[in-house]
């Protein structure tokens, strides 16, 4: 059974930093390809950021050297690192093994202005 499971939301001020972590279980973590994923009340829910398998890294434009993906493939977890937030990045973030089914159940992130 696949499970992923997210932490580390809450409130934080602008220019507060927060820490997001997604730990899985029934995968085998190394070789999939993982992301993160943000939701707004009444929008759509947008591609943060991915990581594959060997490292690499992509990002959505708006948290471009604000936001860093990282993973340790000895925790099966997934980590989105958060600096600088803005009100903007107040949402529902969400784990997900890229290009699958699968979610965790989500987190949520708010920041004051």
């Amino acid at each position: 059974q696949v499970q992923l499971v997210e932490s580390g939301g809450g409130l934080v001020q602008a220019g507060g930093s927060l820490r997001l972590s997604c730990t899985t279980s029934g995968v085998i973590f190394r070789i999939i390809g993982l992301a993160w994923y943000r939701q707004a009340p009444g929008k759509q829910r947008d591609l943060v950021a991915v990581i594959t398998d060997s490292g690499r890294t992509n990002y959505t434009d708006s948290v471009k050297g604000r936001f860093t993906i990282s993973r340790d493939n000895a925790a099966n977890t997934v980590y989105l690192q958060m600096n600088a937030l803005k009100p903007e990045d107040t949402a529902v973030y969400y784990c997900n093994i890229h290009r699958s089914p699968y979610w965790g159940q989500g987190t949520q992130v708010t920041v004051s202005s």
